[in-house]
């Protein structure tokens, strides 16, 4: 059930109205019941997998509260992530580790060269989300940062929350659970703001992400390449994946919103980041705070010498694109992050500085993000490495050129407008302040790109891939 769909439509408005009637105690079950259905909508066999991982993260950190003995705290903490682990890496990463290994095997002449498993596991929606939502909780309730849930069902809720289940942004249970244990207030100014978020979103996801999908698609389908067709082709994937993310994350925010909940912010112009570093804290915030405060720090951060603190730079990067997907060309657009930033601070250690006005440092990073793209949207190494190869040395301007870049520009026009005044203003929500007349004219002219000019067919998101 996506959230641009008619049947998410008329969820939404049963669902909203009958939460819009009950008592807190009573808007929770509610929603723990929508949320339920809204995941079955896909598949609800892997209701029973989700309700395992909560359960088991639940006990394990009420087991943790209840004793003062370190080792059996410690034991539960380590059994809690083990099975979040053990079933995302199940479903995630058995086809690839089985498949590599198969090959080697192959490679060697150890096996028939036509063995194969014959087993294709489907991947549960959400599940590196919620795991990694689990895992956050039971490592803080561990550390005694926050206390654990009380009811089982309140923390059922943070988990399974309908619109950030999917696709986040990744929750803290510190900032969530209150808003779940607390009656909320639902106000119009809240459902106003919530409603700016929701339709943003649509505008970001329908027009923008899903029109650029059919410059990209195409030119990463099948080969031969053309270097003019591959930088039109990154370039529209670098805003479609941004658009199709980014639009995801405001629809969530705007539909917690209007039910009084408070999602975190997931994405603050990151085109706009003068530093790779500062990238990492404009795009896909709650994974990159998450990779900070449970990977980078825990394996010494920059505490200890240089040396290392590069080290966890960089193998915080690579688990981070290993977390995207079961995928060799994951695994090097992480290392490819990892080695941007240790690069970078190794120029902030020697003091290296580079007198360049901030709109061309704005410009050298955008383009060093566009080249990582390549990795992340190639279906294979070979392919990245062919693209690469097209780019550099069948590159040519023409007429066809011209007119597919044109094209693109046409597209991204409003949203950058609107992001150039975000920037400018400091103030993501700028849109929403403006005066009524002009803020009903931008409406309309959304209304207007939405309606005639997007998908009608929409494409899912990117990331419930992931």
């Amino acid at each position: 059930m996506l959230f641009n769909s008619l049947a998410f439509f008329v969820f939404f408005v049963v669902v909203y109205t009958l939460y819009l009637l009950l008592n807190h105690r009573w808007q929770n079950r509610l929603l723990i019941l929508s949320s339920c259905f809204f995941y079955s909508f896909w598949n609800w066999k892997f209701l029973a997998v989700l309700f395992a991982s909560v359960s088991v993260d639940f006990w394990c950190a009420r087991g943790m509260s209840q004793t003062s003995d370190a080792r059996r705290r410690k034991y539960l903490l380590i059994l809690s992530i083990a099975v979040n682990l053990l079933i995302l890496g199940f479903f995630k990463y058995f086809n690839f580790f089985v498949s590599d290994a198969l090959a080697v095997l192959r490679a060697f002449h150890l096996v028939d060269p036509g063995l194969s498993l014959g087993l294709k596991l489907i991947l549960p929606l959400g599940i590196s989300f919620y795991t990694f939502e689990a895992i956050s909780y039971v490592v803080d309730v561990y550390n005694r940062k926050i206390e654990p849930a009380n009811n089982y069902w309140d923390y059922v809720l943070f988990v399974i929350y309908f619109p950030h289940l999917i696709a986040g942004p990744i929750m803290r249970a510190k900032s969530f659970l209150p808003q779940i244990t607390t009656p909320r207030k639902v106000s119009w100014d809240g459902f106003y703001e919530g409603g700016f978020l929701f339709f943003w979103g649509i505008f970001e996801k329908v027009f923008v992400a899903d029109n650029l999908a059919k410059i990209v698609n195409p030119v990463f389908a099948a080969g031969p390449y053309e270097g003019g067709d591959v930088l039109i082709a990154l370039y529209a994937f670098a805003f479609q994946i941004f658009c199709d993310f980014d639009g995801y994350s405001n629809m969530a925010r705007g539909l917690g919103k209007a039910m009084g909940f408070d999602i975190t912010i997931n994405f603050n112009l990151p085109y706009f980041a003068a530093q790779v570093s500062e990238f990492w804290h404009r795009w896909h915030i709650s994974l990159s705070t998450w990779l900070r405060d449970y990977v980078y720090i825990p394996l010494g951060g920059s505490r200890q010498n240089f040396q290392r603190t590069l080290r966890n730079l960089f193998l915080t990067m690579l688990i981070g694109g290993f977390w995207h997907g079961a995928s060799w060309t994951f695994v090097v657009w992480g290392g490819y992050h990892g080695l941007l930033l240790t690069i970078e601070r190794i120029k902030q250690q020697m003091g290296w500085k580079i007198a360049l006005p901030k709109v061309f440092k704005i410009l050298i990073v955008f383009h060093l993000m566009v080249l990582g793209w390549l990795f992340f949207r190639s279906s294979s190494l070979l392919q990245a490495q062919s693209m690469f190869h097209a780019l550099v040395f069948s590159f040519h301007v023409n007429g066809i050129f011209c007119f597919k870049f044109f094209s693109m520009a046409l597209i991204l026009l409003p949203l950058l407008l609107v992001q150039f005044l975000q920037y400018y203003r400091n103030d993501l929500m700028i849109i929403y302040r403006l005066h009524w007349v002009l803020k009903i004219f931008i409406y309309a002219v959304m209304a207007y790109l939405v309606l005639g000019w997007g998908i009608m067919k929409s494409e899912e998101f990117i990331y419930f891939q992931f």
